[in-house]
């Protein structure tokens, strides 16, 4: 049986794959969709990872705690609808991360970070609802210096139609840009749509995806609902068109094939398993650093980790 239920797209349609994710415990019952990596789709363009956090409750007091943990080879892009995150890295980078702001964390040849709920926001209780992709980087990006950068929700392009809101995260579509800089060329949007309102997904890039976060979609007559994620065939025209009776939310994004397939393992990307062994090694014997204000990190697994690895 897959790692992740999944629908084929009929040859004749502009549906690849439809990936429907698992649920995944991050710990203390907070659960995330994992759409990306799947048995049935690795990657789209470089974005090698997707987890769709809550939409969830956080009662007073409790919140998210995602301990001190390593990265190699990839960008973290925190991106949330809802709610608000504490992100802290070892370059001493502390941000909070709110609702239609960009955060791009690069990991290059490595670095570790925490992500958890303020105190201030833990008190009161909240709401969270978000979605974290991982970027792989191309192999002339894979040992990068490691970087962090925020930008505000009011620096990114907002493209507005009657029905129709399209926020631009990252890279280029419709004539607009995003100042966020990327290591690949790719693009990414947060779209919000009316009920019956289209839209035209972008041709330029030959892998695309359409994840649904809210409401539902329909692409060639067809429904999808929230979680669903649909892998768009290369060069297909396709729109797709706000159902039901009230506002959808769905994000496209996608890229250009990778320069050569790369190996994931836990929080580890690389085009190369030996580096990856490497990385392991380093996280176990405490060289890639302390995250400033933490006393606390998540060890490196003892079993094989939940996430599906390159063949």
């Amino acid at each position: 049986m897959p790692e992740e239920p999944f629908i084929d797209g009929d040859p004749g349609s502009a549906l690849e794959t439809v990936i429907v994710p698992r649920t995944r415990d991050l710990g203390d019952g907070f659960e995330v969709r994992r759409a990306l990596p799947s048995s049935r789709r690795r990657m789209v363009g470089p974005f090698i990872f997707m987890d769709q956090m809550g939409p969830a409750i956080l009662q007073s007091g409790k919140g998210l705690d995602v301990r001190p943990h390593p990265h190699i080879g990839l960008a973290t892009v925190t991106y949330l609808f809802e709610g608000e995150i504490l992100h802290r890295d070892t370059l001493g980078k502390v941000q909070a991360i709110q609702p239609g702001a960009v955060n791009w964390m690069v990991a290059g040849r490595g670095i570790a970070h925490s992500e958890r709920t303020p105190p201030e926001v833990r008190a009161h209780g909240s709401r969270l609802f978000g979605i974290q992709f991982w970027v792989a980087l191309p192999g002339r990006h894979e040992e990068d210096a490691p970087s962090f950068v925020h930008t505000p929700a009011e620096a990114l392009p907002v493209i507005q139609d009657p029905g129709l809101e399209v926020r631009l995260i990252a890279g280029g579509m419709y004539g607009a840009r995003s100042p966020v800089q990327t290591q690949s060329p790719l693009f990414y949007a947060d779209v919000k749509l009316d009920a019956g309102t289209r839209i035209q997904v972008p041709v330029e890039h030959e892998e695309r995806g359409l994840f649904v976060a809210e409401g539902e979609v329909e692409v060639g007559g067809q429904g999808y609902g929230p979680g669903q994620l649909l892998v768009l065939r290369p060069g297909a025209q396709v729109v797709a068109k706000g159902g039901g009776t009230s506002r959808s939310r769905l994000l496209l994004f996608g890229g250009e094939p990778m320069d050569g397939p790369r190996h994931i393992w836990w929080n580890f990307v690389s085009s190369s398993k030996e580096r990856i062994e490497q990385a392991k090694e380093d996280w176990k014997a405490g060289r890639m650093g302390q995250v400033p204000g933490e006393t606390e990190f998540i060890p490196l697994p003892e079993a094989e980790p939940n996430v599906p690895r390159y063949p």
